[in-house]
C-alpha cells in the first residue's frame, strides 16, 4: 500500500528542505565557515516545517481511514509508528549512552527521560545538551500517542466538525501559554546571564508551548479531507499559494529575526507554522509547481531526513574529529561539505541496516494478524 507522502512529490521536497535547514542551523555549534553563522540562524525553522508536515500527514493517514471505515484502528496505528520510529531511535540512544566520543557535548539528561519521550520537559541545554534535539520527537511522539485517542473521543460523540475548534483552541493556548511564560518566567530575567537557559526551557522546548505547527498541519489535513471546496481552492491555486507561502516566510523572519525578542516568542511560532501551511497546502495542489516537480534527489533525501535528524550531531563531531587528526581546518566549506556527506551517509546506513529491516517485521506481524484472524 502506498503512504500518504508517495502520493505528494511536493512533500519530498520540503522534507528536504527541513533537514537541510537544521543541519546548518546545528552546525553552528561546531566549526563552521562564517555564512552559516547569518543564515543557519534561521535554521531552527526547520523543526516547525517538519512539525506542520508530521501534523498533515500522520493526521490524514487516520483521516482517510474514518473515511472508509468510520472508526480507527488504533493498536494498528501504534504498531507502525513504533516500527517507524523507534528502531532508528534505539539504535542512537544506544551510541550516545554506550560510547562518549558520538557525544557532542559533555553531558546526557537521564536516560528514563529518552525512553519515555520526556526529555523536553525542563531541558536544560547548559547542563544536559547532548542529544537536545530529541526534544522535537518528544513533542511529536506525544502527538502519535494522544491524537488517535482524541479522534475517538470525537467520533464516540458522532460529530468530528468539532475538531476544528478544537485545533483553533490548541492555537490559542500556545500563544496564551507563551504570553503568560514570558511576563512570569522570561521578563524577570531579561538581564540574567541565565536568560538563554531560562528561554529555551520555559518557551522553546515544552509541548504547551509548541503546538502550533502540528495544529495546523492537523487543520491542512482536514480540510483537504472533507471540505470539497476547501480541497478544489487547494489544487486550484498551488501556485497562488506558493507565492503568498514565500511573502509570509518574508514576514516570518522579520517577525522572527531575534528569535528569543518578546514578539517572536509570543507570536512568532503561530506565524511560522501558517507560513508552512500555505508552502505545504503548495505541495498538494495539483496545479503548483512544488506537487508536479519531481526529484529523486529530494526524494531520497526525504527518506533518509528522520535518520539523519537523529545522528548529525554525533556524526558532525565524529567527522570534525577525524578531519582534525588529517590537520584539516573544521572552517571551510569543505568541511562543512565532508560533514553532510557524512549525514548523508549515515542516513542510508540507517535506511538499509535497521529501517528496512524494522518494516519486514512491522509487515510480518501485520501478515500474520490477518492469518491468525
Amino acid at each position: 500500500m502506498k503512504t500518504v507522502s508517495e502520493k505528494f512529490n511536493g512533500l519530498d521536497h520540503l522534507r528536504t528542505l527541513a533537514i537541510l535547514m537544521v543541519l546548518i542551523y546545528h552546525y553552528r555549534m561546531f566549526s563552521h565557515p562564517e555564512w552559516v553563522d547569518i543564515y543557519g540562524r534561521f535554521g531552527w525553522m526547520g523543526v516547525d516545517l517538519f512539525f506542520v508536515l508530521s501534523g498533515f500527514l500522520i493526521s490524514r493517514q487516520l483521516f482517510e481511514e474514518i473515511k472508509k471505515r468510520r472508526e480507527i484502528n488504533v493498536k494498528s496505528f501504534y504498531i507502525k509508528r513504533f516500527f517507524r520510529i523507534i528502531p532508528p531511535y534505539a539504535v542512537v540512544l544506544i551510541l550516545y549512552f554506550s560510547f562518549p566520543v558520538f557525544r557532542e557535548r559533555e553531558a546526557l539528561p537521564a536516560l528514563w527521560k529518552f525512553i519515555t519521550f520526556t526529555q523536553n520537559i525542563g531541558l536544560n541545554v547548559m547542563t544536559s545538551g547532548t542529544f537536545s534535539h530529541a526534544w522535537s520527537l518528544c513533542i511529536e511522539e506525544q502527538f502519535y500517542l494522544l491524537f488517535p485517542l482524541i479522534l475517538l473521543l470525537f467520533l464516540r460523540f458522532k460529530d468530528l466538525n468539532y475538531l476544528v475548534f478544537f485545533l483553533f483552541f490548541l492555537l490559542f493556548i500556545s500563544i496564551i501559554t507563551r504570553f503568560f511564560t514570558w511576563q512570569y518566567f522570561i521578563t524577570p530575567n531579561l538581564d540574567s546571564p541565565y536568560f538563554f537557559k531560562i528561554w529555551y526551557m520555559e518557551i522553546y522546548y515544552p509541548t504547551y508551548t509548541r503546538l502550533d505547527a502540528l495544529a495546523v498541519g492537523i487543520l491542512i489535513a482536514y480540510c483537504y479531507e472533507f471540505s470539497f471546496s476547501i480541497r478544489n481552492f487547494i489544487d486550484s491555486n498551488g501556485n497562488a499559494l506558493s507565492l503568498t507561502g514565500l511573502i509570509m516566510i518574508g514576514f516570518s523572519l522579520w517577525i522572527c529575526n531575534n528569535q528569543t525578542s518578546e514578539l517572536a516568542s509570543i507570536i512568532g511560532f503561530t506565524v511560522v507554522a501558517f507560513t508552512f501551511g500555505l508552502i505545504v497546502m503548495s505541495a498538494i495542489s495539483k496545479s503548483s509547481v512544488l506537487y508536479n516537480l519531481k526529484s529523486s534527489w529530494s526524494t531520497q533525501i526525504a527518506a533518509l531526513s528522520y535518520s539523519v535528524y537523529l545522528s548529525h550531531k554525533g556524526i558532525i563531531h565524529l567527522t570534525q574529529l577525524f578531519l582534525e587528526k588529517l590537520n584539516i581546518d573544521a572552517e571551510n566549506n569543505f568541511s562543512l561539505m565532508i560533514s553532510f556527506i557524512a549525514c548523508i551517509t549515515t542516513g542510508f546506513i540507517f535506511k538499509y541496516l535497521i529501517e528496512k529491516p524494522s518494516a519486514k517485521i512491522k509487515t510480518y506481524l501485520f501478515k500474520k494478524t490477518l492469518l491468525d484472524s
